[in-house]
């Protein structure tokens, strides 16, 4: 592959046709349709201006909102794509409906204007089925480019959820933190070989060649980092993948060295958030970026895809204001070859015009970036 391979990092926003069906949505999904030059677009059309939907149609609805949202990373020139999440509810949620030993409780209000169910584990998780395998099957029947499928990892999903199992086996120790802890590894290895490596291993077999596991709790309480690795490794004992871990948001170096023992092939970050909006290989124009020097010190081995775009601003970065983010990345890092172009995380609070234009230059500034090393 190239240098500065460019890949999407999970979410994109709902397909304008997956809310109120109105004349004006009609007319941006035939928009973008023929944009993104999506098969079979006249009958998604026949279907929405038909009016009333049977659960059929529903079904339909959402894969064609799959469709479109592969094809718009494949239009913007990704090397690597997924669906944008278009048939997931919430990277929290949607995977605990499919496991038994829990139960949902109250609704939390995330950052945004997203909501979830927050659940309490009341005894060992049992894995229903595979919650991911239909939604890959259907990406991987109508991807162009290479496939990476994110899912919530097993630190995350213990991290967010209550706890009325596990500890009740630690209520006779005398330290009380003690037995919190003791519960809290109990249960997120738990999760890890009974929850998400049996879907990851699924995936795998199915085809799957590069896996994402988020983690975007790790660093909140950072002693717990080493349990997050373990759990990690546990996820994917065996597999056969190329495998990166997406952390956003974070105090990056609250990570090492124990990312070092991870078992994993690439670390996706969130840096532009953090960045200025100035050109410049300088260290004061590249300020989000410095986290890089713990990866040449602590693992060079890994692939660090740096985010170079935003996400949480319609502010659309230029093609060179890229360029220059991966040349630092890479001149600072000390090997080329290592870096990978990607968001900061997903897309889902953008306009597709908007997401569209920052992928766009997110792969035209990977190849000026790769130029530039030539």
């Amino acid at each position: 592959m190239r240098l500065f391979p460019t890949q999407e990092v999970g979410s994109l926003s709902r397909a304008p046709f997956l809310k109120k069906i109105t004349p004006s949505v009609i007319e941006e999904t035939k928009r973008w349709g023929e944009k993104l030059n999506v098969e079979e677009l006249d009958r998604l059309l026949s279907i929405l201006k038909k009016g009333k939907m049977t659960s059929e149609d529903e079904a339909i609805l959402y894969d064609y909102a799959s469709l479109f949202a592969i094809r718009f990373f494949e239009s913007a020139g990704l090397d690597v794509v997924w669906d944008g999440e278009q048939k997931r509810v919430e990277m929290y949620e949607h995977p605990l409906k499919y496991v038994e030993g829990v139960k949902f409780l109250g609704v939390v209000k995330v950052w945004d204007a997203e909501f979830y169910r927050k659940a309490s584990f009341t005894d060992s998780p049992i894995l229903v089925r595979p919650y991911h395998l239909e939604e890959f099957l259907f990406v991987k029947s109508k991807a162009r480019r290479e496939v990476k499928i994110p899912l919530t990892g097993a630190y995350t999903l213990a991290d967010w959820s209550f706890d009325e199992y596990y500890i009740r086996k630690y209520l006779d120790l005398d330290d009380p933190v003690q037995a919190r802890l003791k519960a809290k590894e109990e249960m997120v290895l738990d999760i890890a070989r009974k929850i998400i490596r049996p879907n990851i291993v699924s995936l795998v077999e199915a085809g799957a060649r590069r896996i994402q596991i988020d983690e975007p709790a790790v660093t909140s309480k950072p002693w717990e980092v080493p349990l997050m690795v373990e759990a990690l490794n546990e996820s994917i004992k065996g597999v056969n993948a190329i495998v990166t871990l997406h952390v956003c948001y974070s105090d990056y170096t609250k990570l090492f060295p124990y990312i070092a023992d991870a078992k994993i092939n690439q670390v996706s970050i969130e840096c532009a958030n953090r960045d200025s909006r100035e050109p410049g290989l300088s260290d004061e124009a590249r300020v989000g970026y410095g986290v890089v020097e713990y990866f040449r010190e602590y693992a060079r081995w890994l692939e660090v895809a740096p985010g170079v775009i935003d996400v949480h601003t319609d502010f659309v970065e230029p093609s060179e204001l890229v360029r220059d983010r991966l040349v630092y990345v890479a001149k600072r890092h000390g090997d080329e070859s290592k870096i990978i172009a990607c968001n900061d995380c997903g897309l889902r609070t953008r306009s597709w015009d908007i997401a569209y234009m920052k992928e766009k230059n997110l792969v035209k500034g990977a190849m000026m970036a790769e130029e530039f090393f030539k």
